[in-house]
């Protein structure tokens, strides 16, 4: 869109109202070291022509494009069929917004209404709402909330959940709130350290399962530890394919299921938009953050969807709001309902298995080269590799030879600097796992 500058008469008037004298005295807050002197050093003016032929040069430099990538680490490749694309450009869904008048909203919100029917589902929870933005906000919002229902302010949360979910979570709940669990050999988190840390004052524990490195959590055996402390158990993901496979949280105990959903219909696009799953057992329900879509009937008897529970404004009180999130991801979730809705249930459950079985065939391959695993414990369809020396460098040299064989673990846990994270979908063929082979 164009860009249309306020004029000197707006802008001495805007002072004016605020009661400040200049420009520079309204940034004075702002250390001088910060503030740009003069005018910024850009090229001048170009046509639309010449800045979308900039743009593109920038893009061909991508050095993904094209390229067999085993990245994985909280983002992963599946496929996504083209009725996917297709139905959520329709402008019913492309344009809508939060909608909070039901009666011009009903397509939107059935959809919506889908979504949750099958994400609680997936979860094994009793209500899921209508999406969060997406999974480190989603696993916050959850602790959060979890901390209010037990009237306790600690939040445990494994040292194997996802290192930039824990940012944020301490983000949210302050650093002093926040205490963090070591994981084990089997790259599981330590069941006793867990249990010393589990005090009176802790309201909430977060486990993620697959957990970064890959490994499938215990979360039944976790449930009945935190439960006898009166604590809620938190668990979050960032592949729910796995749960085509694996026990679903709600069916091993958990009282909150948030993770990301990004693999369930949505493109990679560079880190988003991404969609998050928040999923809870009846009781917790009105204490949900985020949209809610329920069924009801109107004046004629006639079944229609709405917004329930919660009103917008629960979100937006500022220091007295119960959750930062006051909107939700309408579009995503959509694609992520018809997604599923393409596979089915059985449909759902074989591509978990597949993704599995490939994932098991690299991983003996690797093994076979004398490239193990790093930890004992059971995976998905990701795991970590233990290599001959520095992970770091030898994914450069892996990338510059054509595959992306994966992310250095040293970059989040120094420990682990010789250890590789590889994710398997069913979009890597077994040329791809040649390359990789001979790559690492």
């Amino acid at each position: 869109m164009d860009f249309t500058p306020h004029t000197d008469a707006e802008i001495a008037e805007m002072l004016r109202v605020i009661g400040v004298g200049s420009i520079d005295e309204l940034f004075r807050s702002v250390p001088e070291a910060f503030k740009v002197a003069g005018r910024l050093d850009l090229p001048g003016p170009e046509t639309e022509g010449q800045v979308l032929a900039h743009v593109r040069s920038l893009a061909a430099r991508n050095r993904a494009c094209g390229v067999p990538s085993f990245l994985g680490a909280g983002a992963y490749e599946h496929h996504v069929p083209a009725a996917v694309h297709h139905l959520i450009g329709r402008g019913e869904f492309l344009t809508s917004y939060t909608p909070y008048q039901p009666e011009y909203s009903q397509g939107t919100l059935q959809a919506q209404f889908e979504y949750q029917t099958m994400v609680a589902s997936l979860l094994g929870m009793d209500v899921a709402n209508a999406s969060m933005y997406e999974g480190a906000t989603a696993l916050a919002e959850a602790c959060l909330m979890a901390c209010r229902q037990a009237r306790r302010s600690k939040v445990l949360v494994s040292r194997a959940a996802h290192p930039e979910y824990r940012d944020v979570l301490r983000t949210y709940a302050g650093e002093a709130n926040v205490v963090e669990v070591p994981f084990g050999a089997d790259g599981a988190t330590d069941p006793a350290a867990l249990l010393a840390a589990l005090g009176d004052d802790v309201g909430a524990v977060a486990i993620q399962s697959p957990n970064f490195l890959g490994v499938v959590e215990d979360l039944a055996a976790i449930a009945g530890a935190v439960h006898d402390r009166k604590a809620l158990l938190v668990a979050t993901f960032a592949e729910p394919l796995a749960f085509g496979l694996i026990e679903s949280p709600g069916a091993q105990g958990a009282d909150v299921a948030a993770g990301e959903g990004q693999s369930l219909g949505l493109p990679l696009s560079f880190g988003g938009p991404y969609v998050g799953l928040f999923a809870v057992r009846s009781p917790l329900v009105k204490s949900m953050p985020g949209r809610l879509v329920g069924r009801t009937k109107d004046a004629r008897g006639k079944g229609c969807y709405t917004l329930t529970l919660a009103a917008r404004e629960q979100h937006i009180r500022r220091e007295r709001a119960g959750s930062n999130i006051c909107s939700n991801e309408g579009l995503c979730a959509v694609a992520v309902a018809i997604w599923l809705s393409l596979l089915g249930r059985d449909g759902f459950s074989k591509l978990a298995r597949y993704n599995h079985h490939r994932a098991e065939a690299l991983k003996s391959a690797l093994a076979a080269k004398g490239l193990g695993p790093a930890f004992s414990g059971p995976t998905f369809n990701e795991f970590a590799v233990r290599l001959r020396g520095p992970a770091a460098p030898i994914a450069e040299a892996a990338a510059a030879a054509g595959v992306l064989p994966g992310l250095p673990l040293g970059r989040f846990y120094p420990e682990l600097s010789d250890c590789l994270l590889v994710a398997v979908t069913e979009q890597r063929t077994d040329a791809d796992f040649d390359r990789l082979v001979a790559a690492l």
